[in-house]
């Protein structure tokens, strides 16, 4: 018989307070978008190992550990879109998911790290178009958001027309937020032009509900290609840029964040909106999630740490960070299965 792990009471001052990881967060003026101004990234060229210099030095210059280390884990826990996009998915492996998101943490744990029930989620549900209402009814009296994947995702190489009905199905089955694909090959013959208006088709299709354009950036190469198809994908009006499908043959990487987070950083200086930014494909271990708030925490103000301008797209990075708070309460790891699948 296997015996319960030991929850030690922590001290006031070990306890991680719900007052200091959730913070008020003030409505984020939506991205409006302009014109295609090429002058703006077309004589950009990232220095590929400079990148990789400073992407590296970001986690041996930064740790966190103990109770701040908990306290950074509950915040990746408030960024995460928890995801499932797979073929066999069912109405029930939704509704599984969507308890999860509602109730992230064992409620041993919550007691134990000193939070309030119910005040810990995560930052959204995201799912295929068609099992947009399931989750929505699923997640009915709370504030989480249900995302969608659409443009014929994964490889976004579906007619226009009906990439922007897939996006307009979504919506009306209750999607709040939209995950589109871009077209590679505009990013690898540099139709810049071609780019935009597709982008922009796809804001206007999406209407109140807010977009997440995916780069694909293992698809597209080269660093500066990453920045140019963030810029003209901010300019066209999305309101979060993201790495990655999780489906190509390299995903987040920190290298290619950190270009991602320049554009972003950029595009504020030159029209005074805020773009979000979520990596996705890989994110598995709650180091990796400790990694990209770092990254976060170095290159951008602190109100890219909230989940108005900072999302992880993952599906397992739960479950471990889980495990590691129970570690953090407890003094020992406990076995994988103790833990509720998403």
């Amino acid at each position: 018989m296997t015996a319960k792990p030991e929850v030690r009471n922590l001290s006031t001052s070990q306890q991680i307070g719900a007052g200091q990881l959730v913070a008020v967060q003030q409505p984020v003026k939506r991205n409006q978008g302009m014109q295609l101004t090429s002058e703006l990234f077309e004589k950009v060229e990232v220095n590929l190992s400079a990148t990789q210099r400073r992407a590296s030095t970001l986690l041996t210059r930064r740790t966190v550990k103990k109770q701040w280390q908990a306290a950074w884990l509950i915040k990746a826990i408030q960024t995460i879109d928890l995801t499932t996009l797979a073929g066999d998915d069912t109405p029930a492996r939704v509704h599984r998911l969507c308890a999860k998101a509602r109730n992230p943490l064992r409620h041993d744990l919550v007691e134990a790290l000193g939070l309030q029930p119910g005040t810990l989620t995560t930052g959204a549900v995201c799912v295929y178009p068609t099992m947009v209402r399931t989750a929505c009814e699923a997640l009915a009296g709370t504030t989480i958001p249900v995302a969608s994947v659409a443009t014929g995702f994964p490889a976004g190489l579906t007619p226009m027309a009906q990439r922007l009905a897939e996006i307009q199905y979504a919506v009306e089955e209750g999607a709040g937020e939209i995950d589109i694909v871009i077209t590679r090959s505009h990013v690898l013959t540099g139709n810049w032009t071609a780019l935009y208006e597709e982008v922009r088709q796809m804001r206007e299709a999406c209407g109140e509900a807010h977009m997440k354009a995916i780069l694909a950036t293992g698809d597209i190469k080269t660093l500066t290609n990453v920045y140019k198809a963030s810029m003209v994908a901010m300019m066209a009006g999305a309101d979060f840029i993201k790495t990655s499908t999780g489906m190509e043959g390299v995903n987040a990487t920190l290298p290619v964040s950190l270009v991602m987070l320049r554009a972003i950083r950029d595009y504020e200086h030159a029209t005074g909106f805020k773009v979000g930014f979520k990596p996705a494909g890989g994110l598995r271990k709650a180091k990796d999630a400790l990694s990209w708030l770092i990254l976060m925490k170095e290159e951008l103000p602190r109100e890219w740490l909230e989940p108005d301008l900072f999302r992880i797209g993952a599906s397992s990075l739960l479950g471990d960070i889980e495990r590691q708070l129970e570690h953090h309460v407890t003094g020992r790891y406990s076995a994988a299965n103790r833990h509720g699948l998403a």
